[in-house]
């Protein structure tokens, strides 16, 4: 995930930064809301963190003006008023979720994650493909290269998360929110005996594998795989 966090609060942008890249997310961080228009506009994000109260260019402006030009990336809002009509009213201008500072980043992860993941699935595409793999959501099948694997549900759904995300890592808690809808971590290994099934099917008796595991943070799947 590649988030944008367009924040003038050093210290808040800092730590939202420092923990995005102990989660495994790309981080880009802007302090005025100029700068930060102009990074939204024209680069590519799976979020945008924004805060409302920013110098050159306030928040509700930065999300009026990325509407306006169709760019449909998701925003989660972050500001100082908690009242039930700001939250309203940041909501009906195109933001996809409101979180009231102070806050703990836990929890700003984990909606983050949330928001970016549902951009993914968000793809219609009925065919994911990587290397010579081929997942075909339509009609629930799966094929490396001439040979047809059958998976399980959870398995299923586990490669069809870790594809749609391919060449990004997918972390302990999207895994488990996605798959499983568990929005806590319940502290069991059903994730790691998965992710075993899982690569005894697809990867044991192939010569390229496919899933690399991230220490300490997830799950990959290389764009790169020939």
């Amino acid at each position: 995930m590649k988030v944008l966090v367009i924040e003038d609060d050093v210290t808040v942008a800092e730590n939202i930064e420092q923990g995005m890249r102990t989660a495994g997310h790309l981080c880009d961080i802007c302090h005025d809301g100029e700068q930060g228009l102009y990074q939204a506009m024209t680069q590519e994000h799976d979020l945008i963190v924004l805060d409302i109260m920013l110098p050159s260019i306030d928040g509700m402006s930065i999300l009026d003006a990325l509407r306006k030009e169709e760019i449909l990336t998701p925003v989660l809002l972050l500001s100082a008023k908690s009242n039930v009509d700001d939250k309203v009213k940041g909501l009906r201008s195109g933001a996809n979720d409101y979180l009231t500072k102070p806050f703990a980043f836990e929890e700003l992860l984990a909606r983050a994650e949330g928001l970016a993941g549902r951009k993914a699935d968000a793809d219609d595409a009925t065919q994911v493909k990587v290397g010579d793999l081929i997942l075909d959501r339509l009609n629930r099948k799966v094929t490396r290269g001439d040979t047809e694997i059958e998976l399980q549900s959870k398995e299923f759904q586990l490669l069809e998360c870790l594809l749609r995300h391919r060449g990004k890592v997918v972390t302990r808690s999207m895994l488990l929110e996605h798959v499983w809808n568990y929005h806590f971590d319940p502290q069991t290994n059903v994730i790691d005996v998965h992710i075993s099934r899982l690569r005894q099917k697809v990867d044991k008796t192939f010569n390229v594998p496919l899933i690399e595991t991230v220490r300490g943070t997830g799950y990959r799947i290389s764009e790169d795989l020939q």
